[in-house]
C-alpha cells in the first residue's frame, strides 16, 4: 500500500483502500463492501462504498504503480503480452456497459459487462497489468442518458476489443515494459490494425485466427484457406512440442509451421497446432522482424492460457467479479484494487524460497500463498458484539430494500 498511497489525496480513503485490499485477500467468502468493511471493523459499508464512488483517488494512476512494481520484479526482455477478455455475469440493465452478449464466463449469451485485460507473461511469472471496460455501441455508445447516468467520461468512445487492446499495449509502450511478443485469440488475430500496429513498432506476434481465414503463400498471389495448407503439410513434418505446462501436465501438441513471407525485416508464418488425441487444429498468424525457430513460436502461444489462467485466479482468490457497483468509476476502481491485490500474491509466489531438500513438493502456489497470508498476517477476531451488530444492519438493510422492490411491482 505504500507503493500506492500517495494517489489517495486524504488519508481517510488511503487507509480505507488498504483495509480493502486486505478484505481482498482475505479468506472472506463474498468481497463486497458490505463482507470487507464488516471484516475491517466498520460499523456500516458507507466508507468503503466512498472509496469506490466519490473519494478523491485516480485509479489509473494506481494501476500504473502496480504494473511498474511488477515489472521492477518480473521484467523480461522477452516477455509476452497477452490481450483477452472476460465476462462479468449481471442482473438488470443499469450495470455499465452490460447487455445480453456471448462470453466465454458463462459458455453462451447471457447479461453480462466485458472486461478487456493486458497480461504480462515471462519466465519468472505472470500478472494482469491493464484493464479496460467494454461499451457496447448500440446499446449504450449511441445512448448519451446511459452513459450520464453510468458516469462514463465524455471523451470516452466506442472501441471494439481489439481497439482496446491496441490502447493497452500503446500504454505498455509508453511505459517502457520491457516485451517482444503479443498474443491473443481470434477475436485479435482478424484485426488487420492490431497486426499493423505491433509490425510498425517491431513487435512480434502470433495471433490466433480461424480455419477459414485465407492466407498468402511465397508467390504472394493465391491466398488458401488455413485448414486446407494443414490438410497438405506430410506426416513427417508435424514435430511434438511442449507449450507450456498445465494443470494436467504438459501441455504437448503437434506442430507445423509454413512460411508465408521472407524480405529485408519481416518474417511471416502460419503457425499450425495438431491435438495428438483428436487431431483438432488451431492457427495462428506470426510474424518477427527476424528469424526465429519454431519453438519459440509454439512459447509465444502457448502464453496465450496464462490469461485465463489469472482470469480464474483472479475471481477466485481475490474477488475480481465480486464488486456490486453499476458505475464507470465504481467498476475501474475496484477491479485496479482486485489487481494490485492479485499482484501482492503474485509476487510472493514468484520470490517466494523454495526448499531444495527433502521430499518431491511443488512450488508455493497462489492459492497457498493466500491460506498462509490469512494463518499468519492477515487472521482477525472480532468481538462477539460486533459480528450481531452486522447481523442486525444486513436483515434490515435486506427488509428496506425487499419492501421497496415490493411497491415497485404494485405499482406496476
Amino acid at each position: 500500500m505504500r507503493r500506492v498511497a500517495d494517489r489517495f489525496v486524504r488519508a481517510e480513503p488511503r487507509r480505507t483502500a488498504g483495509q480493502f485490499v486486505e478484505g481482498l485477500l482475505s479468506d472472506a467468502e463474498r468481497k463486497t463492501c458490505w463482507s470487507l468493511a464488516e471484516r475491517a471493523g466498520h460499523a456500516d459499508p458507507q466508507a468503503m462504498q466512498r472509496l469506490l464512488r466519490t473519494a478523491v483517488w485516480d485509479a489509473d494512476a494506481v494501476r500504473d504503480d502496480v504494473r511498474t512494481w511488477l515489472i521492477e520484479q518480473l521484467g523480461h526482455p522477452d516477455g509476452v503480452l497477452v490481450t483477452d477478455e472476460t465476462g462479468f455475469l449481471k442482473k438488470g440493465v443499469c450495470s455499465v456497459g452490460v447487455q445480453r452478449q456471448y462470453t466465454g464466463t458463462a459458455g453462451r449469451v447471457e447479461n453480462s459487462q466485458v472486461g478487456v485485460f493486458l497480461a504480462y507473461v515471462t519466465p519468472t511469472g505472470r500478472a494482469l497489468i491493464d484493464r479496460r471496460l467494454y461499451l457496447p455501441e448500440t446499446t449504450w455508445c449511441d445512448r448519451p442518458d446511459r452513459l450520464t447516468a453510468a458516469g462514463v467520461p465524455e471523451k470516452v468512445e466506442f472501441a471494439t476489443k481489439p481497439a482496446l487492446a491496441r490502447q493497452m499495449i500503446a500504454a505498455a509502450l509508453e511505459a517502457d515494459v520491457p516485451f517482444r511478443w503479443v498474443t491473443g485469440d481470434e477475436v485479435y488475430g482478424a484485426d488487420p490494425n492490431l497486426r499493423a500496429d505491433l509490425e510498425d513498432h517491431t513487435i512480434g506476434y502470433a495471433l490466433a485466427i480461424g480455419c477459414d481465414r485465407r492466407v498468402y503463400i511465397n508467390d504472394g498471389r493465391t491466398p488458401i484457406r488455413a485448414d486446407e495448407l494443414a490438410e497438405r503439410i506430410p506426416t513427417a513434418e508435424w514435430q511434438m512440442h511442449s507449450c507450456g505446462p498445465g494443470a494436467k501436465g504438459s501441455r504437448d501438441y503437434l506442430w507445423a509451421w509454413i512460411t508465408t513471407a521472407t524480405g529485408p525485416g519481416e518474417y511471416r508464418w502460419l503457425l499450425i497446432r495438431r491435438n495428438r488425441s483428436t487431431g483438432e487444429l488451431a492457427f495462428y498468424l506470426c510474424w518477427s522482424s527476424r528469424p526465429v525457430p519454431l519453438h519459440t513460436l509454439v512459447r509465444v502461444a502457448g502464453s496465450r492460457w496464462s490469461i485465463e489462467g489469472l482470469f480464474q485466479t483472479g475471481k477466485g482468490q481475490v474477488g475480481l467479479d465480486h464488486y456490486q457497483v453499476r458505475g464507470w468509476t465504481g467498476w475501474h476502481r475496484f477491479i485496479t484494487l482486485a489487481m494490485l491485490a492479485l499482484a501482492v500474491l503474485t509476487l510472493l509466489a514468484a520470490t517466494a524460497q523454495q526448499p531444495h531438500t527433502g521430499p518431491e513438493i511443488i512450488a508455493l502456489t497462489v492459492a497457498e500463498i493466500r491460506r498462509l497470508l490469512n494463518a499468519f498476517a492477515l487472521a482477525t477476531s472480532l468481538p462477539p458484539e460486533h459480528i450481531l451488530h452486522w447481523s442486525l444492519w444486513r436483515r434490515t438493510s435486506q427488509a428496506r430494500a425487499r419492501r421497496s422492490h415490493y411497491q415497485r411491482r404494485q405499482a406496476k
